[in-house]
């Protein structure tokens, strides 16, 4: 009995979502189509790309990428049109919430300027919201390959709309480039403005990075965290602090940074007591989206269905939703376990 609940009826909440990664790769042969974009063969195949991020021409490869399916977002009805697929694609693995996360800049040349830019993405966020459902809300990412200036800028422009649907604060890209400290007023400013701090860390470098992102940012949660599994007082850390790794393991595998699923840290995580929140990060490269992370779980670390249930409650717990949203999530997975 234990392991054959449907994990796409287990309610939770999806932490780690990138936004152009969310796209369908239907969705991005058609707006390359529209707009005569001439995709790299390993987006067009109608398989993920084979993929591998720990040199850094792989890395360089995996960004190349994800910039050709960024141009074939061009006008605002591209924007809504991803926003709406993607809050359908997480109701239909049985998110009730979605924090998704966006680098504004890249899209503020082709939308009228960074305002308009998260107007746009805000305005999407609003209307896929109320018509699939999903409460969605917008985590705001700045790039720590650019100048840490920009970061600041951006930190700002967050916190502007805390009211209008961003609850977070981030920090993507190559985490061997750039050092979290760079970044610390940004974080300030973020944190100042009531933002969660959530950046990157402990992916594709160490513990350390995952240290940095506590002691210089002062994350409330990580973006990945899972190598964070090699120092046990690091775990201890978390564990007590009660600091959410978002955790993505499709990604992890298919970047490189664990060779199969099975050595994806989630054990270790677990056992330790830090709070988890199961993401997808990419779809369109990786290949699966958010209950799938889950049957990674089930099928090659041996959760149980109550355990399952755990990681659901923890991504929940870990989110910015308002009190009322998440007893009613909380209790939803509860009723998942007993029924």
């Amino acid at each position: 009995m234990g392991h054959d609940r449907d994990l796409t009826l287990l309610p939770k909440a999806h932490l780690h979502l990138h936004f152009t990664g969310s796209m369908r790769p239907s969705t991005l042969l058609e707006l390359a189509d529209k707009y005569g974009v001439r995709l790299p063969d390993a987006l067009t195949g109608g398989e993920p790309p084979k993929l591998r991020a720990t040199d850094e021409r792989g890395w360089f490869r995996f960004q190349r990428l994800y910039d050709a399916a960024r141009s074939c977002l061009r006008e605002p009805e591209d924007i809504h049109r991803l926003v709406r697929e993607a809050a359908q694609e997480d109701v239909r693995d049985g998110s009730g919430w979605l924090e998704i996360q966006v680098d504004p800049t890249s899209y503020a040349p082709l939308l009228g300027g960074m305002i308009p830019a998260v107007e746009i993405i805000l305005d999407a966020v609003d209307a896929a919201s109320r018509e699939t459902g999903l409460g969605m809300r917008v985590v705001i990412a700045a790039n720590r390959m650019k100048h840490p200036l920009d970061a600041r800028t951006l930190a700002r422009l967050a916190v502007r709309y805390a009211d209008r649907g961003v609850v977070g604060f981030g920090l993507s890209n190559d985490e061997r480039r750039g050092m979290a400290r760079d970044f610390d007023r940004a974080f300030a400013i973020a944190r100042e403005g009531g933002l969660l701090a959530a950046p990157h860390g402990g992916e594709l470098t160490g513990p350390s990075s995952v240290r940095d992102c506590l002691d210089d940012l002062h994350a409330a949660r990580i973006g990945h965290g899972v190598r964070a599994a090699e120092d046990p007082r690091l775990l201890q850390r978390l564990a007590d602090r009660q600091i959410t790794c978002e955790v993505c393991p499709a990604s992890n595998v298919a970047l490189g940074v664990y060779e199969r699923p099975e050595d994806v840290p989630l054990r270790t995580l677990f056992d330790a007591g830090v709070p988890m929140a199961l993401g997808a990060d990419d779809p369109l490269l990786f290949g699966s989206r958010l209950a799938a992370q889950y049957e990674i779980a089930r099928r090659h670390h041996a959760f149980t269905d109550a355990e399952l249930a755990e990681l659901a409650r923890q991504s929940v717990r870990g989110s910015a939703a308002p009190a009322d949203v998440q007893d009613k999530l909380l209790a939803g997975i509860d009723h998942w376990l007993t029924s």
